[in-house]
Parts: C-alpha cells; structure tokens; sequence
C-alpha cells in the first residue's frame, strides 16, 4: 500500500489462467474497473464477472482502427494512411473481443493534410484527457444512484 492506496499486481500468467486475482477484486469490494492504455486482451471470465463495469478508451473512432495490434502510432498512423478526415476517441464498454463493446461515448478531431502520427496523437491524448476522467465520473454516479434507488 502506498499513498494510502492498495494496489495488486497480476502476472500474465495468472491474469489468463487462473481466477484467483477475481476473488481478490471482488473480497476488496471492486466493482468497476477502467482501463486505459491497456494492451492485453481482458480475458473471458474477468469480462463475465465484471459485465457491464469494465470501461476502456480507444485513440480511434471504433469501429475503424480498433483489434489486435491497433495501439498507439500504429493507429494514427493508419488513420493517416486511410485519408480519414476525423479521428477521436471511443469509450466503451469491454467485452471478449478486442475494441468491440458497446461504444459509450466518442469525440472527434480533424486530421490534416500534413498531420503526422505525433501530431494527431496530441489531437487524440487533447481528447482523452478532457472527455475520459468526465465519462467515468458519470457512469460512477449513474451506478451509485441506481444503487441507492435499489435499497429505496
């Protein structure tokens, strides 16, 4: 614990072939988690116990330019490539495949003619920082007052 703040390190091993880590997230209580910049592929049964409270943000407007391997320049620079005239961010929900639960909310930014991957991913990380910290504080709320309503 540090800061105050307890903290868990799952190995990869452990995060693809075993459970245990689920019941430690579950006796501490956890009840939503939000990924960002991360790149493993959430296993099937972490998605099953968390249903619906797994949140990710993608540096692309899903459905295009999302999967395996789509991460950071890689992205902006298909984006480029494509001659798509947005890009943005997608927030959504995880579930087994890569990049594909239910989009919760996108932004978008113009790409340029000129633009190179650093300077759309400083277009992009604009997006994330301003919209990410916004949406997860109100799915927060949302889920705490549909629980109080439950104990009315």
């Amino acid at each position: 614990m540090d800061h105050g703040i307890n903290t868990m390190t799952i190995d990869r091993h452990q995060f693809y072939e075993g459970e245990s880590f689920i019941n430690t997230l579950r006796e501490a209580q956890i009840d939503f988690i939000v990924l960002a910049g991360f790149l493993w592929k959430v296993p099937d049964n972490l998605v099953q116990a968390y249903i619906g409270n797994i949140i990710n943000i993608h540096p692309a407007l899903l459905p295009k330019f999302g999967g395996k391997g789509m991460y950071g320049a890689k992205v902006h620079e298909s984006v480029i490539i494509a001659g798509e005239p947005e890009s943005g961010i997608t927030i959504h929900f995880v579930d087994e495949a890569y990049d594909h639960g239910k989009v919760i909310f996108q932004a978008t930014c113009p790409v340029l003619k000129g633009d190179n991957a650093a300077q759309l991913a400083e277009k992009v990380h604009a997006l994330e920082y301003k919209h990410y910290p916004v949406v997860i504080e109100n799915i927060i709320l949302k889920k705490f007052s549909e629980q109080l309503a439950d104990q009315s």
